[in-house]
């Protein structure tokens, strides 16, 4: 049984190991900034895309108007 506690151990002190190099993260790379900040301006540029869009400017024009006109009993 000794051979099998110590595999055990063994396995435990490796999962360990894994979980302290998963949680130990300094930072974003250069790299990893690089592609946060494409895609933040992707981002922004299909909202940007989509808020100018005529089917939401008449939206939200309409819900609006509707707001300003609605009569308060």
């Amino acid at each position: 049984m000794v051979g099998g506690a110590a595999i055990v151990q063994r396995c435990k002190e490796i999962g360990d190991l894994a979980v302290r190099l998963a949680a130990d993260e300094e930072g974003m790379s250069t790299a990893e900034y690089a592609i946060g900040t494409i895609a933040a301006a992707a981002f922004g540029a299909i909202l940007y895309t989509v808020v100018t869009g005529d089917s939401i400017v008449t939206a939200l024009t309409g819900i609006i108007s509707k707001a300003l006109n609605t009569s308060v009993g």
